[in-house]
């Protein structure tokens, strides 16, 4: 009887979604190559390979630079979007944009004294060492790291998504604000959601500490007005579960799908007594799906952003409980809304 059992039990044996199973191979695929890369890392020094890997960092450290913009000029910022009482969003910009000035700051100076120190004009540091071995493997060096929003994208894609972060800023700051906010292009998307309470709040006189967000998802991709209050925001994904369409709620996932784009959401500021949950999952909010995060010095989490409602066909209980989360977690456990996918 035994024999006949199955070598590895289905995820439907333990209440789980059938992408449980893609989404552990992943995993194990992911720590796999990371043991690899780390392997490479430590032989790629000395011997005649020195050339070439010193040209291979020079290439990188060149291709960087060149995708790289200029910083912003924060005094032009201040002037063009000065603070305003009625405006919280401009303060929300200006502060973006110094937030990635330094990180955009500290990329380039490791480069550019990466590339000194390949041509023997500045000493090699234990730092650019760190920096040039994960340049070659292509992982985003922990200094950067350490001035960066969380994230878990690889190096080319990092660089890709910041040059994109980048020219959502540059296009809010030379047409206005945008009608639909990319929130995934924020560093520091807390800020946001508070400037758009306190507009609300500072608007009607209510405050801001009786306000929440309410949440409505709309049926289009984009939109190309402002609302009366709130704000529309896009780029956001679902883990975990989808968006059905025609119902206009959570649905289960389908089969080798993990992940599931969200239409605009309308963010929809409110008293916390009127916001109703009756038929919503609450669903919490991630920056990567790391799903765990550190309590930084402003006091909100490096990974957690929002507990957002959702409209949902499965009570909550089959889609799961969002105190107890999992990145294995899929389907019948649990679900989660990603910033970064």
């Amino acid at each position: 009887f035994i024999k006949q059992l199955p070598p590895a039990q289905l995820p439907e044996v333990f209440g789980m979604h059938d992408n449980v199973d893609i989404s552990r191979e992943l995993q194990d695929t992911k720590q796999l190559f990371e043991d690899l890369l780390m392997t490479q890392a430590q032989s790629t020094g000395g011997g005649a390979g020195g050339a070439s890997t010193e040209q291979k960092l020079t290439d990188i450290a060149t291709d960087i630079l060149t995708k790289l913009p200029s910083a912003f000029d924060i005094e032009d910022a201040v002037e063009k979007y000065p603070v305003k009482y009625e405006e919280s969003m401009n303060t929300v910009l200006v502060q973006e944009m110094e937030r990635f000035n330094r990180l955009g700051g500290v990329i380039t100076t490791s480069l550019m004294n990466l590339q000194k120190a390949i041509k023997g004009l500045v000493v090699m540091s234990e730092s650019l060492e760190q920096v040039a071995g994960s340049l070659l493997v292509g992982k985003v060096p922990e200094l950067w790291s350490k001035s960066s929003y969380p994230s878990l994208k690889p190096l080319g894609s990092y660089i890709n998504d910041l040059v994109a972060r980048l020219k959502f800023l540059k296009a809010w700051y030379a047409n206005d604000k945008p009608t639909c906010f990319w929130i995934s292009a924020f560093y520091f998307n807390q800020a946001f959601l508070t400037g758009v309470k306190q507009n609300y709040a500072r608007k009607y006189t209510i405050p801001i500490d009786k306000l929440d967000l309410d949440f409505e998802v709309l049926p289009c991709d984009d939109i190309d007005q402002h609302p009366e209050d709130g704000a529309y925001v896009k780029g956001l994904y679902l883990e975990g579960a989808r968006w059905d369409s025609k119902r206009m709620a959570l649905a289960e996932s389908f089969p080798k799908i993990l992940y599931d784009t969200v239409p605009v959401i309308w963010l929809k500021p409110a008293i916390k007594t009127e916001i109703s949950t009756e038929g919503m999952y609450v669903s919490p909010v991630y920056k990567t799906s790391a799903r765990q995060g550190q309590l930084s010095t402003t006091g909100h989490s490096t990974n957690f952003v929002v507990a957002m409602n959702l409209p949902t066909i499965k009570p909550q209980k089959h889609l799961g409980s969002p105190r107890n989360v999992s990145p294995l977690q899929l389907g019948r456990l649990d679900l989660s809304v990603l910033i970064e996918n």
